[in-house]
Parts: C-alpha cells; structure tokens; sequence
C-alpha cells in the first residue's frame, strides 16, 4: 500500500508543479520577459516547488535526513541527469546567454555556502534566513544585469495572442496545482519513510535517490521540451535557477520549520559529488561545451554515484 500511496503522491507532486510552470509561463510570456529570466525564476522555482515542498514536508514532521537529502539529490540529477538529457537529446543546443560571464557564480556560491555550514551538523532557523537572502541577491541580479529582451517568433506572439490570458483562470489553476503539491508531498515523505522502514533502508537513502529523482522529473520535462523547442536558455536556466533555489528557497525554507541536525560527516561524499557536478557546469559554461560528450561526462559521474549510493544498500 506504501508502494501505491508513494507512486500517487508523487504524480500529484509533478502534476501540480507541471501546472504552476504552465501557468507562471503564461505570466510570464503575457510581460513578455526574456527566456532565460522565465527559466531562472518562474520556471525554476515552480520546477523546485516538489522539493520544496516535500523537504519543508519532512522538516515539520523531523525528518532531517529526508529534507536534506532531497535537495543534495536533487542539485546532483539536475546536472547529471537533466543537463546531460538536454545534451543527449536535442539536436543543437547554442544558447545567446554567456553563461560562465553572467551566471557560474551564481551555480557554484551557494554549493559551497552549503558546504561550510554543513560542517555543523545543524542547519539553523539563522542558517535558513542567511540561504533565503541568496536567492533574493540573485533575482537582484538578474534585474540588475539588463537581462535580454525575450525573443518570441511570429507564430508565438499570434499563439499567445490567440490564447488569450485571463486572471481568473491563471489564478485558480495555480491554487489548483499548489493544492496538489503541498498534499503530494505530505504524503511522499510518508510513504517514503514507510518503505525506508519496512526494507532497513535509511530515511537519507530514500530522499537522495528515490524522492529526488522524482521531483527532479518536472526540471527534466521541462528542460528537454524547452532544449527541443530551440529555448536552450531557458531549459540551462531552469537548471541553473532550480539548484540556485533548491539550497537557498528549499533548504532555507525547512531549516525556518524546523533546525536541522544531523551528521553531515557521514554524507561526504554525496556533498563531494555535488561540488564536482557543478564544477562541471561551470567547466562546460567556461568552454562551451553544450554537446552530446559533455552529457556523456556527466552521465558517467552520475554512474558514480549512483554506484556508491545504491551499493550502500548490498
């Protein structure tokens, strides 16, 4: 029963994130805002709204291993997984942002804030306040930067157009879904912690492997349908920003909840593999290596890691 319940949650949680994202798009799109601010911060943070979620879910029920794990898991399969996908599947991929120039930093600063406070072993209420502070400076930024007019073809102008917006209908789809997310997610981390139980698998193995796969699905939908409609920005910007939000917003947001104390000494390595896949981002942004050997590469970290993970479990 823990097997179905988990199953539904979780199609709850992608389903009423895929909602939000439709409907931040056509916010967005309505102010014509440029592709890859839409990928950095609306679709970005709907994208993270799962992890989001299912990690402040976790933190009010005093699951540290589970809140804090989903976002380390998360962060690692947005670019092993996700980036890699893009690479692998869509035919070119030459985005007009310079990534490196304008937004590396902005990919590795709050790994490495991460890193330092998880040499605690407790991430406090102030911890949080600090990590949601980041996020602020980098939307802060993206205002700042003169950020590129959003380059819409013909054919979209009239579809959006065509389309119409309404308010009312844009308002109650996104309570729809965020109903759907916040109710998925209660019932994710339960189910999940159920199995972790029943199989003497540990809460932090569950939330780095199979929750964080799961709510790493929307960044994958939605980067790859973006990478495949010729948006290469706003698909890397939707992985970008969703990392960026995933330790500032989500883990910020479950250390407010609650503090979170556990022995990160243990979970070195997982941290250590997090480092190292953006660092690969950052060498692939550097160099312009948007291509299928690059998504080969990290894949091939993303085999380590699973490798170690699951191995873990034998």
């Amino acid at each position: 029963m823990d097997y179905l319940i988990f199953v539904l949650s979780l199609a709850a949680l992608i389903w009423g994130a895929d909602v939000l994202v439709a409907q931040s798009e056509k916010i967005a799109l309505r102010f014509q805002i440029s592709e890859y601010v839409i990928g950095a911060t609306l679709i970005a943070l709907g994208t993270s709204l799962p992890e989001m979620a299912a990690s402040i879910a976790a933190s009010y029920n005093g699951k540290p291993e589970l809140a804090v794990s989903n976002v380390i898991g998360s962060n690692i399969l947005n670019i092993t997984l996700v980036l890699a996908s893009v690479f692998l599947i869509a035919k070119r991929v030459d985005p007009h942002r310079d990534f490196f120039a304008k937004d590396s930093s902005w990919a590795l600063f709050p790994v490495l804030i991460f890193a330092v406070m998880s040499l605690e072993n407790n991430f406090s209420r102030f911890d949080g306040i600090l990590l949601i502070l980041l996020m602020f400076a980098y939307i802060l930024f993206l205002r700042q930067s003169g950020a590129e007019v959003l380059a819409l073809e013909d054919e979209e102008i009239e579809e959006v157009q065509a389309q119409g917006f309404s308010w009312l209908r844009t308002t109650l789809l996104l309570i729809v879904g965020f109903l759907l997310v916040i109710v998925g997610a209660e019932f994710t981390v339960e189910s999940a912690s159920s199995i972790a139980r029943s199989l003497g698998v540990s809460e932090w193995i569950i939330g780095i492997v199979m929750i964080s796969m799961g709510t790493s699905m929307p960044e994958l939908i939605v980067s790859i349908v973006a990478a495949s409609k010729g948006k290469a920005d706003m698909a890397i910007g939707n992985i970008i920003g969703s990392n960026m939000a995933n330790i500032t917003v989500v883990l910020g947001g479950a250390a407010l909840v609650r503090d979170l104390k556990l022995d990160m000494h243990a979970y070195v390595f997982d941290i250590a593999v997090m480092i190292a896949a953006t660092l690969m981002l950052v060498f692939i942004t550097a160099n312009r290596i948007y291509s299928k050997p690059a998504g080969i590469s990290l894949l091939v970290l993303l085999a380590l890691f699973l490798h170690h993970t699951l191995g873990a479990l034998a």
